[in-house]
Protein backbone atom coordinates (compact mmCIF):
# COMPACT_ATOMS: atom_id res chain seq x y z
CA UNK A 1 0.00 0.00 0.00
CA UNK A 2 1.18 3.01 -0.77
CA UNK A 3 2.70 5.60 2.39
CA UNK A 4 0.40 8.26 1.60
CA UNK A 5 -2.74 6.09 2.22
CA UNK A 6 -1.25 4.03 4.85
CA UNK A 7 -2.66 5.25 7.86
CA UNK A 8 -6.75 5.71 5.69
CA UNK A 9 -8.84 3.24 7.22
CA UNK A 10 -10.25 1.91 4.25
CA UNK A 11 -8.18 2.71 1.00
CA UNK A 12 -10.09 2.12 -1.88
CA UNK A 13 -9.77 -1.27 -3.68
CA UNK A 14 -7.66 -0.23 -6.56
CA UNK A 15 -4.86 1.05 -3.68
CA UNK A 16 -5.69 -1.70 -1.39
CA UNK A 17 -5.06 -4.79 -3.79
CA UNK A 18 -2.89 -2.98 -6.21
CA UNK A 19 -0.06 -5.29 -6.38
CA UNK A 20 -2.62 -8.33 -7.38
CA UNK A 21 -4.26 -6.15 -9.87
CA UNK A 22 -0.30 -5.55 -11.37
CA UNK A 23 0.05 -9.20 -11.65
CA UNK A 24 -3.40 -9.72 -12.80
CA UNK A 25 -2.59 -7.25 -16.01
CA UNK A 26 0.79 -8.82 -16.36
CA UNK A 27 -0.36 -12.56 -17.15
CA UNK A 28 -3.85 -11.80 -18.37
CA UNK A 29 -4.22 -13.17 -22.16
CA UNK A 30 -7.52 -13.62 -22.82
CA UNK A 31 -10.00 -11.12 -25.19
CA UNK A 32 -10.77 -7.75 -22.66
CA UNK A 33 -13.60 -5.91 -23.55
CA UNK A 34 -13.69 -2.37 -25.67
CA UNK A 35 -12.59 0.04 -22.88
CA UNK A 36 -11.77 -2.87 -19.98
CA UNK A 37 -8.24 -3.24 -18.14
CA UNK A 38 -8.56 -6.54 -17.82
CA UNK A 39 -10.36 -9.76 -19.36
CA UNK A 40 -13.77 -10.89 -18.08
CA UNK A 41 -11.24 -14.23 -16.75
CA UNK A 42 -8.98 -11.54 -14.97
CA UNK A 43 -11.52 -9.36 -13.98
CA UNK A 44 -13.24 -12.65 -12.05
CA UNK A 45 -10.23 -14.43 -10.80
CA UNK A 46 -9.56 -10.54 -8.94
CA UNK A 47 -13.14 -11.02 -6.86
CA UNK A 48 -12.72 -14.96 -6.70
CA UNK A 49 -9.22 -15.23 -6.31
CA UNK A 50 -6.08 -17.05 -7.73
CA UNK A 51 -3.86 -19.10 -5.45
CA UNK A 52 -1.01 -19.76 -8.16
CA UNK A 53 -0.75 -15.41 -8.71
CA UNK A 54 -0.95 -14.95 -5.19
CA UNK A 55 -4.55 -13.61 -5.51
CA UNK A 56 -6.49 -13.42 -2.73
CA UNK A 57 -10.01 -14.09 -2.51
CA UNK A 58 -12.22 -11.08 -1.39
CA UNK A 59 -16.33 -11.94 -2.23
CA UNK A 60 -17.66 -14.60 -0.89
CA UNK A 61 -21.22 -15.60 -2.58
CA UNK A 62 -22.00 -17.49 -5.76
CA UNK A 63 -19.04 -17.45 -8.15
CA UNK A 64 -21.71 -17.61 -11.22
CA UNK A 65 -23.71 -14.34 -10.11
CA UNK A 66 -19.73 -12.33 -10.55
CA UNK A 67 -19.93 -14.33 -14.16
CA UNK A 68 -23.37 -13.13 -14.67
CA UNK A 69 -22.28 -10.00 -13.58
CA UNK A 70 -19.13 -8.78 -15.80
CA UNK A 71 -21.37 -10.33 -18.76
CA UNK A 72 -23.57 -7.72 -18.22
CA UNK A 73 -21.11 -4.93 -18.03
CA UNK A 74 -19.74 -5.78 -21.19
CA UNK A 75 -22.93 -5.25 -23.16
CA UNK A 76 -24.91 -2.09 -23.22
CA UNK A 77 -26.98 -2.64 -19.96
CA UNK A 78 -26.29 -0.95 -16.56
CA UNK A 79 -26.15 -3.57 -13.58
CA UNK A 80 -28.30 -3.77 -10.71
CA UNK A 81 -27.00 -5.27 -7.74
CA UNK A 82 -30.43 -5.92 -4.94
CA UNK A 83 -30.54 -7.52 -1.85
CA UNK A 84 -30.72 -7.33 1.81
CA UNK A 85 -28.97 -4.90 3.66
CA UNK A 86 -25.12 -6.12 4.79
CA UNK A 87 -24.90 -9.01 1.94
CA UNK A 88 -22.08 -6.58 0.45
CA UNK A 89 -22.87 -5.54 -2.73
CA UNK A 90 -21.39 -2.47 -2.43
CA UNK A 91 -18.17 -4.09 -2.12
CA UNK A 92 -18.69 -6.17 -4.74
CA UNK A 93 -19.76 -3.04 -6.96
CA UNK A 94 -16.55 -1.79 -6.18
CA UNK A 95 -14.45 -4.91 -6.61
CA UNK A 96 -15.83 -4.71 -10.55
CA UNK A 97 -15.54 -1.60 -10.90
CA UNK A 98 -11.76 -1.93 -9.73
CA UNK A 99 -11.15 -4.76 -11.94
CA UNK A 100 -12.87 -3.22 -14.82
CA UNK A 101 -12.17 0.30 -15.36
CA UNK A 102 -9.06 0.46 -12.33
CA UNK A 103 -10.89 2.81 -10.35
CA UNK A 104 -13.90 2.23 -7.98
CA UNK A 105 -13.75 6.32 -6.80
CA UNK A 106 -16.64 7.60 -9.71
CA UNK A 107 -19.27 6.66 -6.77
CA UNK A 108 -22.57 8.55 -6.49
CA UNK A 109 -23.83 8.01 -3.16
CA UNK A 110 -28.17 7.69 -3.31
CA UNK A 111 -29.88 9.63 -0.74
CA UNK A 112 -32.90 11.92 -0.54
CA UNK A 113 -30.90 15.36 -0.98
CA UNK A 114 -29.21 14.03 -4.13
CA UNK A 115 -29.17 16.43 -7.09
CA UNK A 116 -28.44 15.85 -10.49
CA UNK A 117 -25.67 18.33 -10.39
CA UNK A 118 -23.78 15.25 -8.09
CA UNK A 119 -24.52 12.54 -10.63
CA UNK A 120 -23.88 14.48 -14.26
CA UNK A 121 -22.36 17.82 -13.87
CA UNK A 122 -22.32 21.77 -11.66
CA UNK A 123 -21.01 25.08 -12.54
CA UNK A 124 -18.14 26.85 -10.79
CA UNK A 125 -20.46 30.01 -10.28
CA UNK A 126 -17.49 32.24 -10.16
CA UNK A 127 -16.52 31.29 -13.29
CA UNK A 128 -19.80 31.17 -15.27
CA UNK A 129 -20.26 35.01 -13.95
CA UNK A 130 -17.16 36.33 -15.39
CA UNK A 131 -16.95 34.22 -18.70
CA UNK A 132 -20.52 32.58 -19.00
CA UNK A 133 -20.61 29.21 -19.69
CA UNK A 134 -17.64 27.07 -20.84
CA UNK A 135 -15.65 23.88 -20.30
CA UNK A 136 -13.25 25.99 -17.82
CA UNK A 137 -16.41 26.36 -15.94
CA UNK A 138 -18.18 23.27 -16.53
CA UNK A 139 -17.37 21.01 -13.35
CA UNK A 140 -17.62 17.40 -13.90
CA UNK A 141 -19.54 14.88 -11.43
CA UNK A 142 -19.04 11.07 -11.81
CA UNK A 143 -21.27 10.59 -14.71
CA UNK A 144 -19.97 12.73 -16.63
CA UNK A 145 -16.37 11.92 -16.04
CA UNK A 146 -17.19 7.93 -16.34
CA UNK A 147 -18.32 9.05 -19.69
CA UNK A 148 -15.79 11.18 -20.68
CA UNK A 149 -13.11 8.33 -19.58
CA UNK A 150 -14.65 5.24 -20.49
CA UNK A 151 -15.13 3.95 -16.60
CA UNK A 152 -17.66 2.18 -14.60
CA UNK A 153 -19.51 4.57 -12.56
CA UNK A 154 -21.32 3.46 -8.92
CA UNK A 155 -24.43 4.74 -7.64
CA UNK A 156 -24.84 3.44 -4.21
CA UNK A 157 -28.49 3.23 -3.29
CA UNK A 158 -30.24 4.44 -5.91
CA UNK A 159 -33.81 4.12 -4.80
CA UNK A 160 -33.38 6.58 -1.79
CA UNK A 161 -33.06 9.00 -4.37
CA UNK A 162 -35.95 11.23 -5.91
CA UNK A 163 -37.16 9.12 -8.87
CA UNK A 164 -36.75 12.48 -11.41
CA UNK A 165 -33.67 12.44 -9.82
CA UNK A 166 -32.66 8.53 -10.89
CA UNK A 167 -34.47 9.23 -14.46
CA UNK A 168 -31.31 11.41 -15.21
CA UNK A 169 -29.49 7.78 -16.40
CA UNK A 170 -32.11 7.27 -18.68
CA UNK A 171 -30.58 9.03 -21.69
CA UNK A 172 -26.69 8.08 -20.57
CA UNK A 173 -27.63 4.68 -20.65
CA UNK A 174 -29.59 4.08 -23.57
CA UNK A 175 -27.77 6.80 -25.97
CA UNK A 176 -24.95 6.74 -24.76
CA UNK A 177 -24.64 10.45 -24.50
CA UNK A 178 -24.95 13.19 -21.86
CA UNK A 179 -26.29 16.77 -23.15
CA UNK A 180 -24.89 19.77 -21.65
CA UNK A 181 -27.34 22.58 -23.10
CA UNK A 182 -25.52 25.06 -21.41
CA UNK A 183 -22.75 24.82 -23.98
CA UNK A 184 -22.58 25.07 -27.74
CA UNK A 185 -20.57 23.01 -30.59
CA UNK A 186 -19.22 20.01 -30.14
CA UNK A 187 -18.72 20.46 -26.55
CA UNK A 188 -22.42 20.57 -25.67
CA UNK A 189 -22.52 17.00 -26.08
CA UNK A 190 -20.59 14.09 -24.28
CA UNK A 191 -20.55 10.91 -26.05
CA UNK A 192 -19.40 7.89 -23.82
CA UNK A 193 -16.29 5.89 -24.54
CA UNK A 194 -15.93 2.09 -24.35
CA UNK A 195 -15.77 0.73 -21.20
CA UNK A 196 -18.40 2.98 -19.86
CA UNK A 197 -21.30 1.06 -17.73
CA UNK A 198 -23.15 2.10 -14.49
CA UNK A 199 -23.60 -0.35 -11.83
CA UNK A 200 -26.46 0.41 -8.78
CA UNK A 201 -26.88 -1.21 -5.61
CA UNK A 202 -30.43 -0.72 -3.98
CA UNK A 203 -31.55 -3.07 -0.55
CA UNK A 204 -34.82 -5.20 -1.20
CA UNK A 205 -35.70 -3.62 2.37
CA UNK A 206 -35.83 -0.21 1.33
CA UNK A 207 -36.58 -0.43 -3.13
CA UNK A 208 -40.43 1.15 -1.86
CA UNK A 209 -38.55 4.58 -0.98
CA UNK A 210 -38.39 5.87 -3.78
CA UNK A 211 -39.24 3.13 -6.78
CA UNK A 212 -37.86 3.09 -10.38
CA UNK A 213 -39.09 3.93 -13.02
CA UNK A 214 -40.13 1.40 -15.68
CA UNK A 215 -37.74 2.93 -17.78
CA UNK A 216 -35.29 2.84 -16.07
CA UNK A 217 -35.18 -0.64 -14.51
CA UNK A 218 -35.50 -1.95 -18.35
CA UNK A 219 -31.47 -0.02 -18.92
CA UNK A 220 -30.26 -2.65 -15.97
CA UNK A 221 -30.33 -6.17 -15.34
CA UNK A 222 -30.81 -7.16 -12.10
CA UNK A 223 -29.11 -9.41 -10.02
CA UNK A 224 -29.66 -10.25 -6.69
CA UNK A 225 -26.90 -10.93 -3.65
CA UNK A 226 -28.42 -13.82 -1.00
CA UNK A 227 -26.75 -13.91 2.25
CA UNK A 228 -23.89 -16.55 2.89
CA UNK A 229 -25.89 -20.09 2.62
CA UNK A 230 -23.05 -21.95 4.65
CA UNK A 231 -22.02 -21.93 8.34
CA UNK A 232 -18.48 -22.49 8.19
CA UNK A 233 -18.14 -19.94 5.18
CA UNK A 234 -19.56 -17.30 6.83
CA UNK A 235 -17.29 -18.05 10.22
CA UNK A 236 -14.51 -17.89 8.39
CA UNK A 237 -15.52 -14.53 6.46
CA UNK A 238 -16.02 -13.27 9.72
CA UNK A 239 -12.91 -14.59 11.45
CA UNK A 240 -11.00 -13.26 8.98
CA UNK A 241 -12.41 -9.05 8.51
CA UNK A 242 -12.69 -9.10 12.40
CA UNK A 243 -9.33 -9.86 12.62
CA UNK A 244 -8.42 -7.29 9.66
CA UNK A 245 -10.56 -4.81 11.95
CA UNK A 246 -8.59 -5.34 15.20
CA UNK A 247 -5.37 -5.04 13.60
CA UNK A 248 -5.83 -1.92 12.76
CA UNK A 249 -7.31 -0.74 15.41
CA UNK A 250 -4.02 -1.97 17.47
CA UNK A 251 -5.86 -4.71 19.30
CA UNK A 252 -2.88 -7.07 20.22
CA UNK A 253 -4.72 -10.40 20.26
CA UNK A 254 -6.71 -12.53 17.28
CA UNK A 255 -10.39 -13.03 18.12
CA UNK A 256 -11.67 -16.24 19.61
CA UNK A 257 -12.46 -19.00 17.20
CA UNK A 258 -15.26 -20.39 19.83
CA UNK A 259 -16.49 -16.91 20.69
CA UNK A 260 -16.83 -16.16 17.06
CA UNK A 261 -18.83 -19.74 16.52
CA UNK A 262 -21.63 -18.23 18.95
CA UNK A 263 -21.60 -14.70 17.62
CA UNK A 264 -22.38 -16.12 14.15
CA UNK A 265 -24.74 -18.67 15.11
CA UNK A 266 -26.99 -16.27 16.94
CA UNK A 267 -26.71 -13.77 13.74
CA UNK A 268 -27.68 -16.92 11.76
CA UNK A 269 -30.46 -18.26 14.14
CA UNK A 270 -31.67 -14.09 14.51
CA UNK A 271 -31.64 -13.93 10.89
CA UNK A 272 -33.56 -16.89 9.93
CA UNK A 273 -36.15 -16.45 12.98
CA UNK A 274 -34.91 -20.64 13.26
CA UNK A 275 -32.78 -22.54 15.93
CA UNK A 276 -30.15 -25.15 14.49
CA UNK A 277 -32.39 -27.71 16.11
CA UNK A 278 -35.59 -26.65 13.74
CA UNK A 279 -37.11 -24.36 16.70
CA UNK A 280 -39.47 -21.42 15.23
CA UNK A 281 -38.12 -18.39 17.24
CA UNK A 282 -39.28 -14.46 16.90
CA UNK A 283 -38.00 -12.65 14.04
CA UNK A 284 -36.01 -9.57 14.72
CA UNK A 285 -36.76 -6.60 12.35
CA UNK A 286 -33.30 -5.27 12.35
CA UNK A 287 -31.04 -6.56 10.25
CA UNK A 288 -28.69 -9.48 11.13
CA UNK A 289 -26.41 -9.67 8.50
CA UNK A 290 -22.80 -11.04 8.31
CA UNK A 291 -21.50 -7.22 7.75
CA UNK A 292 -23.33 -6.78 10.97
CA UNK A 293 -21.65 -9.62 12.98
CA UNK A 294 -17.91 -8.45 11.08
CA UNK A 295 -18.75 -4.94 13.67
CA UNK A 296 -20.02 -6.83 16.38
CA UNK A 297 -17.32 -8.94 16.27
CA UNK A 298 -14.65 -5.94 16.32
CA UNK A 299 -16.56 -4.61 18.84
CA UNK A 300 -16.44 -7.56 21.42
CA UNK A 301 -12.50 -7.40 20.68
CA UNK A 302 -11.77 -4.10 21.22
CA UNK A 303 -13.81 -3.59 24.17
CA UNK A 304 -12.43 -7.12 25.37
CA UNK A 305 -8.70 -5.72 24.79
CA UNK A 306 -8.82 -1.98 25.47
CA UNK A 307 -10.98 -2.66 28.90
CA UNK A 308 -9.39 -5.71 30.56
CA UNK A 309 -6.27 -7.05 27.97
CA UNK A 310 -7.92 -10.15 27.01
CA UNK A 311 -9.55 -11.22 23.22
CA UNK A 312 -13.45 -11.06 24.72
CA UNK A 313 -15.82 -13.30 25.41
CA UNK A 314 -19.56 -14.50 24.71
CA UNK A 315 -20.52 -12.23 27.50
CA UNK A 316 -19.17 -9.06 25.55
CA UNK A 317 -20.94 -10.35 22.66
CA UNK A 318 -24.54 -9.23 24.95
CA UNK A 319 -23.23 -5.88 25.70
CA UNK A 320 -22.23 -5.38 21.80
CA UNK A 321 -25.11 -6.81 20.34
CA UNK A 322 -27.68 -4.42 21.79
CA UNK A 323 -26.36 -1.80 19.81
CA UNK A 324 -27.67 -3.92 16.31
CA UNK A 325 -30.87 -5.05 18.01
CA UNK A 326 -32.45 -2.35 18.93
CA UNK A 327 -32.06 0.34 15.45
CA UNK A 328 -35.70 -0.32 14.25
CA UNK A 329 -37.80 -1.41 17.26
CA UNK A 330 -37.35 -1.16 21.06
CA UNK A 331 -39.63 -4.98 20.64
CA UNK A 332 -36.18 -6.68 19.58
CA UNK A 333 -34.46 -5.99 23.02
CA UNK A 334 -37.50 -8.19 24.27
CA UNK A 335 -37.01 -11.23 21.00
CA UNK A 336 -33.31 -10.94 21.82
CA UNK A 337 -33.87 -11.46 25.60
CA UNK A 338 -36.47 -13.91 25.05
CA UNK A 339 -33.17 -15.91 22.40
CA UNK A 340 -30.91 -15.47 25.25
CA UNK A 341 -32.71 -16.75 27.97
CA UNK A 342 -34.36 -19.85 25.51
CA UNK A 343 -31.89 -21.25 23.11
CA UNK A 344 -28.73 -20.14 24.60
CA UNK A 345 -29.68 -22.00 27.65
CA UNK A 346 -30.14 -25.19 25.60
CA UNK A 347 -26.81 -24.74 24.00
CA UNK A 348 -23.36 -26.58 25.60
CA UNK A 349 -20.33 -24.92 26.09
CA UNK A 350 -18.57 -22.32 28.52
CA UNK A 351 -19.08 -19.51 26.02
CA UNK A 352 -23.42 -20.26 25.49
CA UNK A 353 -23.01 -20.28 29.31
CA UNK A 354 -21.32 -17.09 29.32
CA UNK A 355 -23.82 -15.93 26.96
CA UNK A 356 -27.11 -17.21 28.34
CA UNK A 357 -25.51 -15.27 31.89
CA UNK A 358 -24.63 -12.13 30.83
CA UNK A 359 -28.54 -12.20 29.08
CA UNK A 360 -29.15 -9.14 32.34
CA UNK A 361 -26.92 -7.17 30.36
CA UNK A 362 -29.19 -5.78 28.07
CA UNK A 363 -30.76 -2.19 28.69
CA UNK A 364 -34.60 -2.24 29.80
Amino acid sequence: MPEETADHQRPPAEVRFADELDRLREHDDGPRPPGWALSLTGARRFIVGDDALGVTRKFVGDTALIDRALVTLATSRGLMLVGEPGTAKSLLSELIAAAVSGTSTLTIQGGAATTEDQIRYSWNYALLVSEGPSTRSLVPAPLLTGMAEGRVVRFEEITRCPLEVQDSLLSPLSDRVLAIPELSGPESMVFAREGFNVIATANTRDRGVNEMSAALKRRFNFETVFPIADFATELDLVEREAARLLERSGVGVAPRRDVLEVLVTTFRELRNATTEEGRPMDRLSAVMSTAEAVSVAHAVGVRGWFLRGEPGGAADIVECLAGTAAKDSADDLTRLRRYLEQAAARRDGEQWKALHAARHRLPG
